[in-house]
């Protein structure tokens, strides 16, 4: 195995460490997408938009474009990609007739399930592999600060 020592950084070298972090963040996304071998053949946008109806809910092709911050004309290519991979399918809004409201499909579901467990599985292996019992205390204990610079 081919480890470097990692980089000392002064605790006080606030701007150092944001780099270091910010570059280790995008490096473990990456090791973890290619843990989910069928999520390459989605757009970061379509991503985007399965995430946002599976932790949101059932919404409108308008309303994903609202809070995915595009032009709901920019929506409508993403939204037929996803429906004619049978990842998302549209029912009549009850309430107003001429509104869609999309949600995810049962294979969806069960799409975004294994690519998770893969990703929870190659994390867990990586883990108990390169790190020792006290290494991974230590990954432990610093979960707490990282937390922390993201919670609101």
């Amino acid at each position: 195995m081919n480890r470097k020592p990692p980089r000392k950084v002064a605790p006080s070298d606030a701007h150092a460490l944001a780099g270091e972090l910010r570059a280790f963040a995008g490096k473990l996304k990456r090791r973890l997408r290619e843990q989910a071998a069928d999520a390459g053949d989605l757009t970061p946008s379509q991503v985007s938009v399965l995430l946002r109806l599976e932790k949101d809910g059932p919404a409108t092709a308008s309303h994903l474009a609202r809070i995915e911050g595009m032009r709901p004309q920019s929506m409508g290519p993403i939204i037929a990609a996803l429906e004619s991979a049978g990842l998302v399918r549209g029912s009549p809004d009850p309430s107003d007739g001429r509104q869609t409201i999309l949600s995810l499909t049962a294979a969806c579901r069960v799409r975004i399930d294994e690519g998770r467990a893969a990703r929870q599985d190659w994390l867990s292996r990586t883990i108990a592999a390169r790190l020792s019992p006290a290494e991974q205390q230590q990954l432990g204990s610093a979960m707490g600060l990282l937390k922390r610079l993201v919670d609101d």
